[in-house]
């Protein structure tokens, strides 16, 4: 064997040899590198599908159009998405107003902000509201509980979005007795239920109607 034919013979021997270290090498930086990333490599292909993406409903800055100089603070949930959020706003209340009267003011004050079209900047934030405009409220009748505030339609009526966002307002106001439910109803003589504001009915409103009971009429 010439000197020639015994160095190619070495090459092509060591050839394969060097590219797996050549590989292993590579390898090892990429691994590195992935790991310098905050990234776990992987064996096999992977498809996560597209990211998440939720765009939040919130201000910038409190909305003082929303509110007024004077009146009662109170809340009102507006749909953000597919969620219900709470933003602030005002009733106005005469002084001096018995309390039963109250709640009642109050109570419709809540419907009239829930059925308004949100503000410039809520609109920007994407703030929306499935609340139908003229709905009327009034208090209990003869033989109702004194909570009772029966709605001039009937709940079943209002979709199940319009209804999320009426109760969870209602059920934590001065309109009620803040325990988290509300009783409601139609024109008198319609039934009435106990509604209940859950986190689900928060978070789900489109999908998840009020947890409710019958109440029956002293």
């Amino acid at each position: 064997m010439t000197a020639r034919t015994a160095r190619t013979a070495r090459t092509e021997r060591t050839a394969p040899a060097a590219r797996t270290v050549r590989r292993l090498l590579a390898a090892s930086l990429l691994a590195a590198v992935l790991a310098g990333c905050g990234i776990r490599p992987t064996e096999v292909p992977t498809d996560f599908g597209a990211a998440p993406s939720r765009v939040p409903c919130s201000l910038s800055a409190p909305d003082v159009t929303a509110q007024s100089a004077h009146g009662v603070p109170v809340q009102v949930f507006l749909l953000c998405g597919s969620s219900l959020v709470a933003v602030d706003r005002t009733v106005r209340v005469p002084e001096g107003t018995p309390d039963a009267r109250r709640r009642v003011i109050v109570a419709q004050g809540l419907l009239d902000q829930l059925a308004a079209s949100p503000t410039a900047a809520e609109k920007a934030a994407r703030y929306t509201t499935n609340v139908p405009g003229g709905l009327g409220v009034a208090g209990p009748g003869h033989k109702d509980p004194e909570d009772t505030l029966r709605l001039s339609t009937t709940p079943a009526r209002l979709t199940s979005y319009a209804l999320a966002q009426i109760v969870c307002t209602l059920s934590d106001s001065a309109a009620t007795e803040g325990d988290g439910s509300v009783i409601l109803g139609g024109p008198a003589p319609a039934p009435l239920h106990r509604y209940e504001c859950t986190d689900a009915v928060r978070n789900r409103p489109g999908s998840t109607d009020p947890p409710s009971t019958d109440v029956t009429a002293g």
